[in-house]
C-alpha cells in the first residue's frame, strides 16, 4: 500500500539499526536510469546529516563507460572493504568527458552513514553490508525523457541500450524484490507536503 513518508523519519529508522559495514550504516539507492534515484539519495543524505556524519558515492563514477561490468568489484575493493576494516576508502572516478579514469582522487571518509546511489549499487553480493536497500522507479517514458533531458538527444542510442543492460541486471539480481523500501519517483498523486521533505512509497 502506498503511503507518504518523510526523509527525517527514514533517517531516524536507519540510525536505529546496527551498522553492518564496520561501524558504518550502508544505504543503497538503486533503480532504473531517470527514475529519481539521485534526487532521493541527496535528500536522504541531507536528513541523515542532521543526525550524524554522511558520505555519498554515485556509482556511475565507478562505471567504465556504458557498462556495469566491474563497477561492483571496484566499489567493494576501493570503498566498502577499506571502510569495513576501519579505513577511509577512495578511488579515481571515471571521467565521462575523456572516457578515461581521472587522476583526481575521490576520498570516502569513515562516517556514520554511507549512501551509495546508482544502478548496480545493490547486487546480492552487497547484501551482508547493507542496512537499507531502497528501490526508486518511475514510468519508463518518464525515465527516458529525464535521461534525454540530462544527457542530450545525441545519447538516445546509448540510453536505449543502457535500459536493456540495467533491466537484465535487475532481473538477474532481483533488486526490486529484495528492496527494503520501494519509492515512487514520479507520484501521480501530488504530495501534500514539500517534496524535499517527503516521498511516496510503492507496494
Amino acid at each position: 500500500m502506498s503511503e507518504v513518508r518523510t526523509y527525517d523519519e527514514l533517517a531516524e529508522e536507519i540510525y536505529a539499526e546496527p551498522p553492518r559495514l564496520g561501524q558504518v550504516r550502508l544505504v543503497t539507492v538503486d533503480g532504473p536510469s531517470g527514475s529519481g534515484k539521485t534526487a532521493f539519495a541527496r535528500r536522504l543524505a541531507g536528513a541523515l546529516a542532521l543526525r550524524g556524519s554522511v558520505a555519498m558515492v554515485e556509482i556511475e563514477a565507478l562505471y567504465q563507460g556504458w557498462s556495469l561490468e566491474g563497477s561492483w568489484q571496484r566499489l567493494r575493493d576501493y570503498v566498502l572493504e577499506p571502510i569495513a576494516a576501519g579505513w577511509a576508502g577512495g578511488f579515481h572516478p571515471f571521467d565521462w568527458a575523456t572516457l578515461t579514469w581521472s587522476p583526481r582522487w575521490q576520498a570516502i571518509p569513515i562516517s556514520d552513514a554511507l549512501v551509495v546511489e546508482g544502478c548496480g549499487s545493490s547486487p546480492r553480493a552487497a547484501q551482508p553490508f547493507i542496512s537499507r536497500l531502497i528501490w526508486v522507479e518511475a514510468p519508463p517514458e518518464v525515465s527516458l525523457a529525464r535521461g534525454l533531458e540530462r544527457s542530450g538527444i545525441d545519447l538516445h542510442r546509448h540510453l536505449l541500450a543502457w535500459r536493456e543492460i540495467e533491466a537484465a541486471h535487475f532481473a538477474e539480481q532481483e533488486t526490486r524484490q529484495r528492496a527494503d523500501l520501494r519509492v515512487d519517483g514520479d507520484p501521480a498523486e501530488p504530495l501534500t507536503i514539500d517534496p524535499d521533505l517527503a516521498f511516496r512509497t510503492l507496494p
